[in-house]
């Protein structure tokens, strides 16, 4: 077993009390079902997804529907959510239209481009070992908790409130990082499409405001769902809160930005073009 792997198994156990302690903090106030609190019956759930999916993907060692999965993951669960809800509101309707939209949108997404690359490049020496490939699909579970428990704690919440300005303020919001956020994708999509761009960075668009304009907006509608969330949350329901915090330090620190600037570094570090865009064009936030 290589370093690799033991970091692997020391972080498994780790991811897990994170989990365990967000469902805690999120159960105070929850409606219960089944003896047990509705936020926390999300939690676990969507843990419970991850490795159920885990089994066939090592099985067949394919990384090909670990995205659409997660995608799955929110919309089941969000749905299960409102669904075993004891009171259906307006906000619960709201959040969960929300969650569907963009999880179908970017589970699609997602889909296609790894089925038409053919694989993730990100997982050909991960797939490969059963402890770093079950830490993955783990923490995909504690992912999909972090960025949706800003909802699923609104949507569980045994107190209820009318829509107000909060929810009308939040869904603009996330309006705006939504459309974003799609803009951005089908304008780099059409970019690389085009033969005449191979081999080249696209720095036309949204993509002249920002180097990373998808995932600005990502982090922009996560903010949104927390807004919506705010008025019916209570005492420990507030570390939700970190939902969209966690989105923006994923995306900028871990998985997002870090390792697709070092992709072009490498691909076209030192190109005088490269090197201006670079210098005129902020990383993450756009320049108006």
């Amino acid at each position: 077993m290589n370093k690799a792997e033991r970091n692997s198994l020391i972080a498994l156990p780790i991811i897990i009390l994170i989990g365990a302690g967000i469902a805690l903090a999120g159960s105070q106030g929850s409606a219960v079902v089944f003896g047990v609190p509705l936020f926390a019956l999300a939690v676990g759930l969507a843990f419970l997804i991850q490795w159920l999916a885990f089994v066939p993907a090592y099985l067949q060692q394919t990384e090909k529907f670990f995205d659409i999965t997660g995608s799955l993951t929110y919309i089941s669960v969000t749905a299960v959510a409102v669904l075993l809800s004891p009171e259906i509101d307006g906000r619960s309707l709201l959040l969960l239209a929300l969650v569907v939209i963009w999880a179908g949108r970017l589970g699609t997404f997602l889909f296609k481009r790894v089925h038409k690359a053919g694989k993730d490049g990100r997982f050909d020496d991960i797939k490969r070992s059963f402890p770093r490939f079950l830490m993955t699909w783990t923490l995909q579970g504690l992912w999909v908790t972090f960025t949706a428990a800003a909802a699923w704690v609104a949507i569980a919440s045994g107190q209820r409130r009318e829509l107000g300005w909060f929810a009308l303020i939040g869904f603009l919001v996330w309006l705006f990082g939504f459309a974003f956020e799609v803009i951005a994708d089908n304008q780099k999509n059409r970019f690389r499409d085009d033969p005449a761009n191979k081999g080249q960075f696209i720095q036309t668009g949204l993509w002249a405001k920002s180097r990373h304009p998808n995932y600005f907006g990502e982090i922009v509608l996560w903010i949104g769902v927390a807004i919506i969330a705010i008025p019916v949350l209570q005492g420990w329901q507030w570390v939700t809160m970190i939902s969209p915090v966690f989105v923006a330090l994923l995306l900028t620190r871990v998985s997002g930005v870090p390792m697709l600037e070092k992709r072009a570094d490498e691909k076209w570090g030192g190109q005088e073009a490269y090197e201006a865009y670079k210098k005129r064009t902020p990383v993450l936030i756009p320049r108006l």
